[in-house]
């Protein structure tokens, strides 16, 4: 199947509210990078048992391992947990970047090294999530 048809799959799979913010965040995503790469896990294993929530993934960041072998994977991923959306930002060398820059204004979330979780977009200031999405799909240094 087609990212892009599993990607509308899983939005469509989500109950409202939640489904409406997701779809908001796939738009505005979609509007500051209209031709980044698209990515999609369903969180199954290969004998289809659910090891992680399905993620949404945007742009492409290259995984450097310690033993020198590399991992392309996205830089920017959107899934759904129990109690609201989690953004996945890959590729920052900063565990603290994400808190001290966008935490005082992107409203009632949860930051932690590499994820922001939020029960509802309507917590959010949209402006600082725009920019924390800018900062996501920005390539950084390695």
């Amino acid at each position: 199947m087609k990212v892009e048809l599993q990607i509308q799959d899983c939005l469509s799979s989500q109950p409202q509210p939640k489904q409406r913010d997701m779809r908001t965040i796939h738009a505005l995503i979609l509007s500051l990078y209209p031709t980044c790469t698209l990515w999609f896990s369903d969180g199954l294993n290969s004998d289809k048992k659910p090891i992680a929530n399905p993620t949404i993934g945007y742009g492409r960041h290259t995984m450097r391992y310690a033993n020198g072998s590399t991992k392309d994977v996205f830089q920017l991923g959107m899934s759904v947990n129990k109690t609201g959306i989690s953004l996945h930002i890959l590729g920052s060398k900063y565990k603290t970047y994400l808190l001290e820059n966008f935490g005082s204004t992107l409203g009632k979330a949860s930051i932690t090294g590499y994820c922001i979780r939020f029960t509802s977009l309507r917590d959010i200031h949209l402006p600082t999530l725009s920019a924390l999405i800018e900062y996501g799909l920005t390539p950084k240094d390695e």
